[in-house]
């Protein structure tokens, strides 16, 4: 089970309340006041870790409370602080007020620290109020109670480059050619029902990050199939690539197929139809009559599309594809931030 979506209530812990306490001291009125002050509550935080790829750690937990701080003591003595709660959730998460729908925070960068609900103050003792006309106190504060909160928690994949096309495409079987990610691979549709996230190595500094997203079909964007589910997922990638099955395949039924991807996204909006792109020809190892790849491949050269010919099963031409993304996406960090140490992705 893949769970990209979930509600759940945290609590800030509540102050601990100042104490009323006095020393046993000879002539000071009943041994002076002496009572702590209470210790803060614990906060609640959101973190992003690489631990997590889904939210599937929330299906049987939903309910985050911070500790309570402690109640203050004789001799001046503070309670301690309430232990905060810190609640992972992967990279690219969005973080939303479930009631009112405010997005609160978006973990849109690798590794962040979010404070989404503060711990209460603690109380004041019974020493805040001595004065020459109280000598002997018997008033304190209670602590302030925590921010208790519904929240909704929404995944969009944090990827450098989303695979995207028609079931059946290769996907799945491009991605376990070019990491280390082991996504379901069989010879049917809709072989993948969730998303994947691999990570490409080029060599020991580069390296990039590629989403499988489950395969699009016509009208995904309505709700058809398993597309208008995941076509969220490939809203922060930088670059796409569209997979396109050429073994039973003539020129004009490529370019049909394509089309039709093309046409999801641009219906989907959110700007995934501008986002950089290059068509991968695959299963060329299946193709018998290199006339019609080659008509194939002149249709949309025509189109000025950057091609590359692959065979996900057998590896040719795919190094060449990861090669020329890794390239486009230091390219691009380059651009953004300068030089950092030749790191793509």
């Amino acid at each position: 089970m893949f769970i990209d979506q979930v509600v759940i209530q945290i609590k800030s812990g509540d102050g601990g309340n100042g104490r009323v306490h006095f020393r046993r001291e000879k002539y000071v009125p009943k041994g002076g006041p002496d009572g702590g002050d209470g210790g803060k509550g614990g906060d609640v935080f959101i973190e992003s870790s690489f631990r997590y790829q889904n939210m599937n750690h929330f299906r049987y937990l939903q309910r985050f409370n911070a500790e309570d701080g402690a109640a203050g003591q004789g001799k001046q003595m503070t309670g301690a602080d309430g232990k905060d709660m810190i609640i992972n959730v992967p990279p690219g998460t969005l973080v939303f007020d479930d009631e009112t729908g405010e997005l609160l925070f978006d973990f849109d960068s690798r590794i962040i620290k979010y404070e989404v609900a503060s711990g209460g103050r603690g109380g004041l003792g019974n020493v805040h109020f001595k004065s020459s006309t109280n000598q002997a106190p018997r008033q304190s504060i209670p602590g302030k109670p925590g921010i208790e909160h519904r929240i909704r928690l929404e995944l969009k994949l944090l990827a450098d480059v989303g695979l995207i096309g028609l079931p059946n495409a290769g996907k799945s079987s491009l991605l376990a050619k070019v990491s280390a990610a082991k996504p379901k691979v069989a010879a049917y549709p809709f072989t993948t029902l969730n998303p994947q996230l691999g990570n490409v190595p080029i060599n020991e500094n580069r390296s990039f990050t590629v989403a499988d997203i489950p395969g699009l079909i016509e009208g995904a964007h309505k709700g058809s199939g398993l597309g208008f589910r995941f076509l969220k997922h490939i809203e922060r990638t930088k670059f796409l690539v569209h997979l396109i099955d050429v073994s039973n395949l003539n020129h004009m039924d490529a370019e049909k197929s394509y089309d039709v991807i093309r046409t999801e996204l641009e219906e989907f909006g959110h700007g995934l139809s501008a986002k950089p792109e290059v068509i991968a020809l695959n299963k060329i190892d299946l193709i018998e009559d290199a006339q019609t790849l080659k008509e194939i491949l002149n249709t949309f050269e025509k189109q000025e599309k950057r091609c590359f010919l692959i065979s996900a099963k057998t590896g040719e031409g795919v190094k060449e594809l990861a090669e020329y993304l890794c390239s486009w996406l230091l390219k691009e960090t380059r651009e953004l931030y300068g030089d950092i140490s030749g790191v793509a992705g």
